[in-house]
């Protein structure tokens, strides 16, 4: 077991069996460095990392894994603290690993998306500091991660790969311009793409608007990305907290269910914060 003092996790250990015949990776530990939220970078802050990772390790890295991190792939043991600590005079500082909250991840959000019903960049960051030592000092009996995303498209895989899944959401009507919707109805047929592939079957069609029964609404982003100028979520936004899931090889994937259908998401994020305590006394 290696790592850097003060932290429980970050460092995860590799070595070889061979140490004799292949000596050049008789250690090759990887280093996680926690990413920006949404994967924003400057090419001066990549150039600074990579020059860190030359100097000390292998220069392979992994950008970016299924879990997070930006993973930095093979070093000896007593190049560690020196990488800890010029990465953290730069800014950065170790994700999670082990049997702790993993390192927070998220789509682009608001930044880029105009479907975000949330600031998900905003909340991994603030849930990011809040659980600063839950992140490094592995104290759970298994891993737990979190994953936000902005709407129920879910681009980062959240239902399935996460132990909690934030999904920016609304609670009240899709909005309808029906100007537009007659402008879609002589480009597609929107009775087959739209209306009868519907999950819910909440929507209907009478050749010029549309009417959305908002209770049978489960409001999954399919009619919005198929006519997203006629189409737009409703005003009150929030999201949908939901538990569990994986997505194991052998048999098959859990996907993660629905414990708070709709929650008010406001900084600094306070009940977001306690109901995740809670979840991890209980």
């Amino acid at each position: 077991i290696v790592g850097v003092l003060g932290y429980g996790g970050g460092v995860i250990g590799r070595y070889c069996d061979l140490p004799e015949e292949y000596p050049g990776v008789a250690h090759f530990h990887t280093v996680r460095i926690n990413q920006p939220a949404g994967l924003y970078y400057t090419s001066t802050a990549l150039r600074e990392l990579m020059d860190i990772w030359d100097k000390y390790g292998s220069g392979l890295t992994n950008m970016h894994g299924s879990t997070g991190d930006l993973v930095l792939l093979g070093t000896q043991t007593d190049k560690l603290e020196s990488i800890f600590a010029e990465t953290t005079a730069k800014g950065w500082d170790l994700g999670g690993s082990g049997s702790c909250l993993r390192t927070l991840s998220c789509c682009v959000g608001m930044s880029r998306c105009e479907f975000s019903n949330i600031d998900a960049m905003e909340i991994c960051d603030t849930l990011t500091h809040k659980f600063q030592d839950e992140l490094h000092r592995p104290a759970f009996p298994y891993k737990f991660k979190i994953k936000v995303a902005g709407c129920a498209n879910d681009c980062v895989a959240a239902i399935a790969r996460a132990d909690l899944s934030i999904i920016g959401t609304w609670r009240d009507s899709i909005r309808i311009d029906a100007a537009e919707v007659k402008k879609y109805a002589s480009e597609m047929n929107i009775q087959t793409e739209v209306i009868d592939a519907c999950p819910t079957k909440c929507m209907s069609f009478d050749g010029s608007a549309i009417k959305i029964n908002g209770a049978d609404c489960n409001r999954c982003m399919s009619c919005i990305n198929r006519m997203p100028k006629a189409l737009r979520p409703g005003k009150e936004k929030g999201a949908t907290i939901m538990l569990g899931g994986k997505a194991p090889i052998v048999t098959g994937a859990l996907m993660s269910w629905v414990i708070v259908p709709f929650m008010k998401l406001e900084k600094p994020y306070d009940n977001l914060e306690d109901l995740i305590r809670k979840l991890w006394e209980w």
